[in-house]
């Protein structure tokens, strides 16, 4: 009975958090929630006796994967916030 329940809860944390990083408007928090999703998935692989992938899962899904999408949020703000700089150009 306590695995169909853990097991049940790991799918509505799967879906929360799927939906979430989908919704999100904020792009640093939707990349947050991808990297908790990863770990998330990772567990699951664990429960359905996959270690294997379930280390492949942490190690790229969320780890790799989530310190490039990190990287890629702050040069995308960097390049917002020059951006705006440059529109104005210092010219007047």
């Amino acid at each position: 009975m306590s695995e169909w329940l853990i097991d049940g809860l790991l799918v509505f944390a799967l879906i929360v958090t799927a939906t979430a990083t989908l919704v999100s408007r904020d792009l640093f928090r939707a990349v947050v929630v991808f990297i908790a999703f990863g770990l998330l998935m990772a567990l699951a692989w664990v429960r359905l006796r996959a270690p294997d992938i379930a280390l492949a899962e942490a190690a790229i899904g969320a780890g790799l994967t989530g310190v490039l999408l990190l990287d890629a949020v702050s040069h995308f703000r960097r390049g917002r916030s020059n951006n705006g700089d440059a529109e104005t150009g210092g010219e007047r």
